[in-house]
């Protein structure tokens, strides 16, 4: 297992500023956000010019260990699909092994998110990709069950875990075991319940860094985990030493 730093942690900075931030945090590997909606790299720019976007990169010297991809609310189908095999595309040229992507929100028709997620599948796959679904409260895969089923359903489909997800689900459950052995990405920061907080400061949560770490290293897992210390509104605190102290405490467990 290696650690890296999500470019969402300064999700108000340009992308350059961005990625020289994750650098002076001595991270040498990025899982970058590409949002549709964000200030960072965009699905529809890289469509646009997929060896610019990899250019661009590349001069950061750093590691792109996974990407995180939003197309926003407004991309059909089919633009969906486009800009998605462009982002395959780049991944393959800056070797970023990991493409997270949303599932479809709750209550949508399983069998209708299992054609889409066979589809991107295979997108991603002919790049040399791997395609993960993120465990995320307000998709299908709020429901761990629900996300073993897809990952059984769709060959060659993995999860992103990230366990903020199931604190504060209402189903308020621990991952369960068959969950680990889908898992190929994980995603943290500290967590609470009372009141419910998406993200408070490293150890005042209830995230069990080392619990999850063993189970993981149970299925083998040896892949990256993500700082993901988000640059949210309602965060009044630095983010910056938040991000350092959870990395070096990631890396004193692994």
């Amino acid at each position: 297992m290696y650690v890296a730093c999500s470019t969402l942690g300064f999700a108000r900075q340009p992308l350059p500023h961005a990625l020289r931030a994750v650098s002076e945090l001595h991270f040498n590997k990025v899982d970058l956000a590409i949002h549709e909606t964000g200030p960072h790299l965009k699905p529809s720019e890289v469509a646009a010019d997929v060896p610019r976007a990899a250019q661009m990169l590349k001069a950061s010297n750093l590691t792109f260990a996974a990407f995180h991809i939003d197309f926003g609310p407004s991309a059909s189908a089919s633009e969906q699909m486009h800009r998605l095999a462009a982002v395959c595309r780049l991944a393959r040229l800056v070797s970023a092994p990991i493409l997270t992507v949303q599932a479809a929100p709750k209550g949508a028709d399983i069998d209708a998110e299992v054609k889409r997620l066979s589809d991107w599948v295979r997108i991603a796959a002919a790049e040399g990709g791997i395609l993960t679904v993120e465990t995320h409260v307000d998709t299908l895969t709020a429901d761990p069950q629900v996300a073993v089923e897809l990952c059984r359903r769709v060959p060659g489909l993995g999860l992103t875990f990230d366990p903020s997800c199931y604190l504060l689900s209402p189903l308020r459950t621990d991952a369960p075991e068959e969950v680990f052995q889908y898992v190929r990405h994980v995603r943290l920061r500290d967590t609470r319940t009372n009141p419910p907080t998406f993200q408070v400061r490293i150890g005042q949560g209830e995230i069990e860094y080392g619990r999850i770490i063993s189970q993981l290293e149970r299925h083998r897992y040896d892949r990256v985990l993500t700082v993901d210390v988000r640059d949210l509104p309602d965060c009044h605190y630095a983010k910056e030493p938040e991000m350092r102290k959870l990395k070096y405490l990631l890396e004193s467990l692994i």
